[in-house]
């Protein structure tokens, strides 16, 4: 897989995979947000097919060092399975150490165990919750 920050138009291609994570969102809401400035938006290609994306920022904040916030990792669908999850994971991984990172860190779901169990099998520690409210 040969992964990068994409370039604008790359982004709208990017828009389907994508919503494959936010299916609730508009396709324009996703062209949006992942055009703002701080957030970066990484595909991975394979033989010059984009199969999945990234989007992730640098941030320090109170109790976390210097680190890479990721926002969205997904794989498009009729490509998962193939290892291409893991190869895009390892990219956002350089890409902030790259950025003088100290970590990468990422919120979840509690009802995605399995999703848990992926980034705690490529040691990511579970070590407390995102509390949050709606306003």
């Amino acid at each position: 897989m040969n992964a990068r920050e994409l370039t604008d138009d790359e982004r709208r291609e990017a828009v389907p995979v994508l919503r494959q994570l936010w299916s609730d969102a508009d396709p324009e809401e996703v062209l949006e947000w992942t055009g703002e400035e701080e957030y970066h938006l990484l595909g991975g290609f394979v033989d010059g097919e984009l199969v999945g994306v990234a989007g992730v920022l640098v941030a320090h904040v109170l109790h976390h060092v210097r680190h890479a916030w990721l926002y969205d990792l997904v794989v498009d669908e009729s490509r998962r399975g193939e290892g291409h999850g893991s190869a895009l994971l390892a990219a956002v991984e350089r890409w902030a150490d790259d950025r003088d990172c100290d970590a990468v860190a990422l919120a979840s779901p509690l009802e995605r165990e399995g999703v848990h169990q992926y980034y705690e099998s490529r040691d990511y520690e579970r070590w407390g919750y995102v509390i949050e409210k709606d306003l």
